[in-house]
């Protein structure tokens, strides 16, 4: 592992703000890059009462303006929901603006219901654009030679990078075909991270962008003085999944002592395998959790995100974690 990151949903939390989620977004990302963090992601989502980070390019802007080194990027942009050379201008000047700090991460799903993606102006076009959208976006990044018609005025010569996000195979085999890198979205949708590492390094193809592949991967944390405490601050997000599963979302919940009363046993054990690519627990017991994962797929990065209601117990489950990752990331290979 080379590096590590985090993932941040900008969580909008019961008695709380939109207002309030953002302001602790930026609070967070301080405290990430004083902790070590290489990259800040948001994620791009819709019609969302618990996400506050919708409009994706906006909150960068604003969280890029208040850190200093860390990268800050969009993990990610669902551009299906928009025409590229939109995208390449929101990007561009987000480049310009903040140079050398600015990443672009790409998914092909909507982010939303089907209702909220027509009211995106969505394209409903049974084919499938994808692999040409992002080709025509990477080309808006590159240098226009002279006489080109359509420009991204910021965004050309920015060369912006573009990494291919996924939870499934379709992901790997395109980020391997382009030569880009690929980040899994494994802390929800473990289940075909192996089968998708295998095929994207197994039949990755050299490009202008990358020599080799690079992979990342995401993971769930959450951490706290104690075992016992962390389960109960991790509560509030196996809640808050289930409602979603269950077509009632909601803000984030308060955490419980007994989410066994209020979440179907069948419905938390999906929530739970869903989530399994996660560490919980005291400093040690996430940093032997990280570890694991470290070791079984050998990320070149590792993202991790948490939902927790606290805000300040959120910053301290990511402080923990820095520590853990920095330790790992400074062992031998061997050991």
């Amino acid at each position: 592992m080379q590096q590590f990151s985090l993932l941040d949903l900008s969580p909008i939390v019961e008695g709380e703000t939109a207002a309030d989620a953002l302001a602790n977004t930026v609070d967070l990302a301080r405290s990430a890059e004083r902790a070590g963090y290489h990259r800040y992601w948001l994620a791009e989502h819709h019609n969302m009462p618990g996400i506050a980070s919708a409009a994706t390019a906006v909150v960068i802007g604003h969280v890029a303006a208040a850190t200093n080194s860390m990268r800050i990027g969009a993990g990610g942009i669902m551009l299906p929901n928009h025409a590229p050379l939109v995208i390449a201008e929101q990007f561009g000047t987000l480049a310009t603006l903040h140079a050398g700090r600015i990443d672009l991460g790409l998914g092909r799903a909507p982010g939303t219901d089907m209702a909220t993606a027509r009211a995106l102006r969505r394209h409903m076009a049974p084919e499938d654009s994808f692999p040409q959208d992002v080709q025509e976006l990477i080309g808006y990044f590159e240098a226009s030679p002279e006489g080109k018609s359509v420009r991204a005025i910021p965004g050309e010569g920015t060369h912006v990078p573009v990494w291919i996000l996924g939870s499934s195979l379709y992901g790997a085999q395109l980020a391997a075909y382009l030569g880009l890198p690929y980040a899994f979205a494994s802390h929800f949708a473990p289940a075909l991270l192996d089968e998708a590492l295998s095929i994207y390094r197994n039949t990755f193809r050299p490009s202008d962008h990358l020599a080799k592949p690079h992979v990342m991967i995401a993971a769930g944390v959450c951490a706290a003085d104690t075992d016992r405490e962390a389960n109960f601050l991790r509560s509030s997000q196996l809640l808050a999944f289930a409602r979603l599963r269950t077509g009632k979302p909601g803000k984030l919940p308060y955490p419980t002592h007994d989410i066994d009363l209020e979440v179907p046993a069948p419905v938390l054990a999906q929530v739970e395998q869903a989530l399994s690519c996660s560490a919980t627990g005291s400093p040690a017991t996430v940093k032997e959790g990280l570890a694991s994962l470290i070791k079984t797929y050998r990320p070149d990065e590792l993202m991790v995100t948490g939902m927790i209601h606290d805000h300040a117990a959120r910053v301290r489950s990511f402080e923990i974690a820095a520590d853990a990752l920095n330790e790992l990331r400074e062992a031998p290979a061997n050991a």
